[in-house]
């Protein structure tokens, strides 16, 4: 029987925020052992990296998961898959590693930070999460994977003491990366079948890669070029570290939106598969007004903050990210939106082309933007060059489904959270005027404002905002009546 979706999210949700909210611990204090300058020479090289990870696997997540989740019934079929496509990403793999190793880990300025990245490249080889994501299992990526990540937190408290350790949190990174896909393999004879040899077909996969593979270059020329050409123009590497912890804070917040669409690929997918088109376009409602009710006072809520935020939580000598927060933020609207109808919708509905060509679109944008305004304007250029891209890409993916959806219905979901999340914001500034530290302003602020946003949504009676009510209603009477019979 197949996990609900409803679990499947929370499992993710809690994987994905996993990835990001460890590094957050660490954040306050790797931010001030080891400086801007370090930081920025880590998020520089590891975008350079990301570029051969990108290479090597040939988009193979998205489309193997969707290829997984079309045969979720059929483990002779998903076993001889998975064999094909791990055979494939390996030899990939092998040859974006050997170029690595010519291009950058032969000589240069970061030579010995790109030799230990390559420990990174191996890992993606082993990389097999996308299988589990296909099969809905989305509670064993994050069960196993807690305690490796938890493991790399306390050794970067324990062994990164200066910033002459910076190689050492190198090492906790790539280490962590590689043992904690090597520890998934331990689950897959459970979900395989024994497949013989000639019946593999590797390179019927690889055109259905290449055309999946086009939208995944597309998307990181837009999450990865910024710091690459922030570093690159900029020599201050203290940029690319303001940068970097601008970004993390923004998207550790827009995971919480994501990991619906990564958990809903699969479902919707099985849904196209059937023919049950009707269940896709309640999922799809029920995306929209999640993306809404979360997003507007995320956004508002970081700006309301941030100048109180920052200096607390990096300490002194990142201001610069206060204004960096500020402008990056309504990627969370903008990714939200376009991941409901890029990655719900056109992919599984196998609308490709389009998708392809809303992702290209957004990469244009942000090179033209990041070319024009880097130069002058440094990160805060690569920010509003990022919320420019990712408004194309969902202002174009509105236009391709225009005919599919009811746009202005669409749209209007979102009139209340507007509404509700502006005069919450006001409320916030308000709060934090009063003359209290910061940790305690912050506090309030996010207490006062929540509270004030859901009496907004209850009493302009909106439909989303009282199922969710209900439902958490009927779990505490649950919890109660089980209390009880124990």
């Amino acid at each position: 029987m197949k996990n609900s979706v409803k679990k499947n999210y929370i499992y993710n949700l809690i994987y994905q925020i996993l990835l990001i909210i460890l590094p957050l611990i660490t954040a306050p204090y790797i931010s001030r052992v080891l400086g801007a300058e370090n930081i920025g020479i880590y998020s520089y090289t590891t975008s350079i990296s990301a570029y051969f990870i990108l290479f090597g696997s040939l988009g193979v997540n998205l489309y193997a998961q969707r290829e997984i989740a079309f045969h979720q019934s059929d483990k002779k079929e998903n076993s001889k898959t998975f064999l094909e496509i791990v055979i494939l990403r390996t030899i990939t793999m092998l040859i974006s590693i050997a170029i690595f190793c010519i291009t950058f880990v032969a000589s240069g300025e970061y030579s010995y930070f790109y030799k230990i990245l390559i420990v990174e490249l191996i890992a993606q080889c082993l990389d097999i999460s996308w299988f589990f994501s296909g099969l809905e299992e989305f509670k064993k990526t994050v069960s196993r994977n807690l305690i490796i990540k938890c493991i790399s937190v306390v050794s970067i408290f324990l062994l990164v003491k200066t910033p002459e350790d910076l190689d050492m949190y190198f090492w906790i990174y790539v280490l962590s990366t590689i043992i904690g896909n090597i520890s998934l393999w331990f689950y897959l004879p459970k979900y395989l079948d024994k497949v013989k040899v000639r019946e593999l077909n590797i390179i019927k996969h690889l055109k259905p890669m290449l055309v999946m593979f086009i939208p995944e270059i597309a998307i990181q020329v837009y999450t990865i070029l910024d710091k690459t050409m922030i570093g690159a123009i900029w020599e201050d590497k203290s940029e690319v570290g303001f940068y970097q912890q601008s970004e993390r804070i923004v998207k550790l917040l827009l995971t919480v939106i994501t990991s619906l669409g990564t958990v809903l690929l699969p479902r919707i997918a099985s849904c196209f598969a059937n023919n049950k088109k009707k269940e896709v376009f309640e999922y799809l409602k029920k995306s929209f007004n999640f993306v809404y009710i979360l997003a507007f006072p995320m956004i508002l809520g970081i700006i309301a903050v941030a100048d109180k935020f920052v200096p607390l939580f990096f300490g002194p000598g990142y201001d610069k990210v206060i204004i960096l927060m500020s402008v990056i933020s309504p990627i969370i609207l903008f990714i939200g939106m376009s991941n409901v109808i890029g990655r719900q919708y056109l992919l599984p509905s196998k609308r490709q082309k389009q998708y392809t060509t809303s992702v290209i679109l957004g990469a244009v944008v942000n090179l033209i933007m990041n070319s024009c305004l880097i130069w002058k304007y440094g990160a805060i250029g690569a920010s509003i060059g990022t919320v420019v891209a990712e408004f194309s890409v969902t202002l174009a993916q509105i236009i391709f489904v225009r005919k599919d959806f009811n746009i202005k219905k669409i749209l209007k979901l979102s009139i209340n959270y507007i509404v509700s999340s502006a005069i919450m914001f006001m409320v916030c500034k308000l709060v934090g005027l009063i003359p209290v530290r910061n940790l305690l302003s912050i506090i309030l602020q996010v207490g006062i404002g929540g509270i004030v946003y859901i009496l907004l949504l209850v009493s302009l009676k909106d439909n989303f905002t009282f199922e969710i009510l209900e439902q958490l209603k009927e779990k505490m009477a649950k919890t109660l009546n089980d209390d009880k019979k124990i």
